[in-house]
């Protein structure tokens, strides 16, 4: 059965309204894709949808790239299109979707921000003091930095998950999997040194490590805003939160040992290549002291 443009995009826009419940936002933004779709296309309402082709939609990108969208921009724009033909295909208004083999531009991927390992050394060695809270803030430093944990890790962590006999940390990280990695001997004073004040503050029968003034576990959101707020009182040149403890652990790992496939057991990536993007961290890091050193570097910085 032959169906136009317009038609097709009423019928699957209402689809979407009706049967998928989405959000007035989500829909605004699949007409906007599919009008842009039609305009650049020089479709008309009643053109068939089984006359649109690959090459078509190819046609449609080239504008996008001339007008600066952004790579997840287009990358949005073909995801509507794909749906747009998916729901087509099923009403079986055209025989395969045009659109399923084209392939959006790679967005690019930000390198993670770290600190330095003087940087490192600096702060958590200046962020020291005798109240409680003082002394829990900078064992959960000391314990991001030493064992690479995702904040998620930090707060879950319970008073058995730690063996300091061993020098390691039980953790669960996404995906319900567990693994145990290394604490270093700072982090593991300081945690005894939290621990003492810890016995004060628990609630009775508490487990968790990391507690509040009620006694009860800190939250995500608790533990980002006290990083937050100790970056702020040490005066930290960026500011501080429990990733950038993650990443500095891996990226100073890295720099260190070479060993890819250790690094990523400690942070427990599924896949090395999430680990990989600590290599090119080290290899900027390399770059630099080239590009200082070598008396005929010439490269442009």
């Amino acid at each position: 059965m032959s169906c136009g443009f317009s038609q097709a995009q009423n019928q699957f826009l209402q689809h979407l309204r009706s049967e998928r419940n989405y959000s007035p936002h989500t829909l605004q933004g699949y007409r906007r894709d599919l009008n842009r779709f039609a305009r650049e296309a020089e479709l008309n309402d009643s053109a068939p949808i089984e006359s649109i082709d690959a090459a078509m939609i190819r046609g449609t990108l080239a504008p996008l790239r001339q007008a600066n969208y952004s790579a997840r921009s287009i990358q949005r724009y073909l995801s509507s299109l794909r749906s747009f033909f998916r729901y087509c295909l099923k009403h079986r208004w055209i025989k395969v979707n045009p659109a399923s083999d084209i392939k959006a531009p790679k967005t690019p991927r930000p390198l993670p921000k770290t600190l330095d390992v003087d940087q490192a050394k600096q702060l958590l060695d200046s962020a020291v003091g005798d109240s409680w809270i003082a002394v829990r803030d900078l064992a959960m430093m000391e314990l991001l930095y030493s064992s690479g944990l995702r904040v998620a890790e930090l707060a879950g962590i319970e008073l058995n998950d730690i063996s300091p006999g061993e020098g390691t940390v039980k953790v669960t990280g996404k995906g319900g999997k567990s693994r145990i990695v290394p604490i270093g001997a700072t982090a593991l004073a300081a945690l005894q040194k939290w621990n003492q004040h810890r016995r004060n503050i628990a609630q009775p029968g508490q487990t968790h490590l990391f507690l509040g003034k009620s006694g009860n576990p800190l939250s995500i959101r608790s533990i980002q805003k006290r990083l937050e707020l100790a970056g702020l009182k040490l005066g930290a040149e960026q500011r501080l939160h429990p990733h950038l403890f993650r990443h500095s652990f891996a990226s100073h790992m890295l720099e260190s040992s070479g060993d890819l496939r250790s690094v990523q057991e400690m942070l427990g990536h599924s896949n090395i290549s999430t680990t990989q993007i600590y290599t090119h961290l080290d290899f900027q890091h390399l770059a630099r002291v080239y590009d200082q050193a070598h008396p005929r570097a010439g490269r442009k910085k």
